[in-house]
């Protein structure tokens, strides 16, 4: 079976490179959103690359996994996986909805959407900072301000049907919420992915 993966707000592909997978896993690259586009465009898009003719999963990381929710609810994936994510907007810290309801998001400058380093590192709890911050160097901050729009505004109440919720107990910036099921990683942070990749291989191999 195919599985597609979606990385996180800012992320690329790389953050799968140190995952043991027993599948077809085909990373999707993000594309450039259109002005003032909405997530559920966005994702139909998006999924235009992914081949339903034969049984799918998706893997969404962080925001990634808004995108692999709103995806899932148009193609019906047979599995859902969510990593360091939200499987619906009760899933998300309660400050995020009320800046959204701000809307000061949009008066802010681009800029603003590449954080300090340190502070960037203590949020996503990392031990491999490297390639976190050659992450965030590489990151269009055009695209990062539009994404955590969409992220602090997400709408989205549905429940899926095939998902599985992958949390870490001291993740700052998505912490395990939620009635979704759920595989809880024993500290483990934001950056998991590639910090604790042994135990989420395990988990999703199962």
């Amino acid at each position: 079976m195919k599985v597609y993966g979606i990385s996180g707000l800012g992320a690329d592909k790389r953050v799968f490179d140190f995952l043991t997978l027993d599948f077809d896993f085909i990373p999707i690259d993000w594309i450039t959103p259109d002005k003032n586009e909405s997530i559920e465009n966005y994702s139909k898009r998006l999924s235009h690359v992914i081949d339903t003719e034969n049984d799918f999963g998706i893997i969404g990381v962080s925001f990634g996994g808004l995108i692999a929710t709103e995806i899932s609810q148009i193609l019906k994936p047979k599995i859902t996986i969510l990593i360091s994510s939200a499987h619906t907007k009760n899933e998300l810290r309660p400050i995020f909805k009320w800046f959204g309801k701000t809307r000061l998001i949009k008066l802010m400058p681009t800029s603003l959407f590449d954080p300090p380093r340190l502070i960037a590192n203590y949020l996503f709890g990392v031990k491999d900072s490297k390639l976190l911050n050659d992450i965030l160097d590489d990151t269009d901050l055009s695209f990062a301000k539009w994404a955590v729009d969409k992220l602090i505004n997400w709408t989205n109440t549905t429940q899926l049907k095939n998902v599985i919720k992958i949390n870490g107990t001291n993740d700052k910036l998505i912490p395990p919420r939620g009635n979704t099921k759920m595989e809880l990683i024993d500290k483990g942070g934001h950056f998991m992915i590639v910090d604790r990749a042994n135990e989420i291989s395990d988990i999703k191999n199962v």
